[in-house]
C-alpha cells in the first residue's frame, strides 16, 4: 500500500539565533525563532511523514510546551519521527520532495548537504530526497517557510 503526506512550516527570522535548514547550519546574520532549533524544512518533512501514516503532526508528538524539547535539534525530531512511523509500519520512504521559501540567504550551495542530511537521518538514499529553494519576491523578507511531500510504502498495517 502506498500513501502520501504533505507538510508545511513557517518561522520568523530573528537576531541572536543560528540558522538551520535541512539539518545544515547556514551562515547568516539571523536564525529562526522557535522552541526547537526551528528548522522549517525538517519540520515540514516530519509533518509529511506523519501525515502519510495518519499520525497527526509534529505539534502532537513534539509540543512546544515540552521543556525537554527546548532548543532540540530538528534532526533529532526527524529521527524520532522515523521511529514513530516505523513503529506503525514498517514503512519504506520512497520519496521526499521539498521546497524552501525565503528571500535570504541564498541556498543553492547548501542543497546537496540538506538532501544528504535528511537521507542520513532517515536512513534512506539521498537520491530519493529532493530539496528546492525559491523566493517570496520580496513579499515576506522576515520569514522562512517550507513545504514537503512524502511518498511511503507501508509494509504492514498502519492501524
Amino acid at each position: 500500500m502506498y500513501r502520501t503526506g504533505i507538510g508545511y512550516d513557517i518561522h520568523k527570522l530573528v537576531n541572536g539565533r543560528k540558522l538551520f535548514l535541512g539539518g545544515v547550519e547556514i551562515p547568516f546574520s539571523k536564525g529562526l525563532l522557535g522552541h526547537s532549533d526551528a528548522d522549517v524544512l525538517l519540520h515540514a518533512v516530519c509533518d509529511a511523514l506523519l501525515g502519510a501514516c495518519g499520525l497527526g503532526d509534529i505539534g502532537v508528538h513534539f509540543p512546544d510546551t515540552d521543556p525537554e524539547l527546548k532548543d532540540i535539534s530538528s534532526k533529532e525530531l526527524l529521527r524520532k519521527t522515523r521511529a514513530i512511523i516505523d513503529a506503525k509500519g514498517p514503512v519504506n520512504v520512497l520519496n521526499i520532495d521539498t521546497v524552501i521559501v525565503c528571500d535570504e540567504p541564498k541556498l543553492a550551495e547548501y542543497i546537496d548537504g540538506m538532501e544528504n542530511a535528511i537521507a542520513d537521518t532517515l536512513g534512506i538514499l539521498p537520491d530519493v530526497v529532493n530539496v528546492k529553494a525559491t523566493t517570496t519576491e520580496g513579499t515576506a523578507p522576515d520569514i522562512i517557510s517550507s513545504y514537503a511531500t512524502a511518498l511511503i510504502e507501508v509494509k504492514g498495517d498502519l492501524r
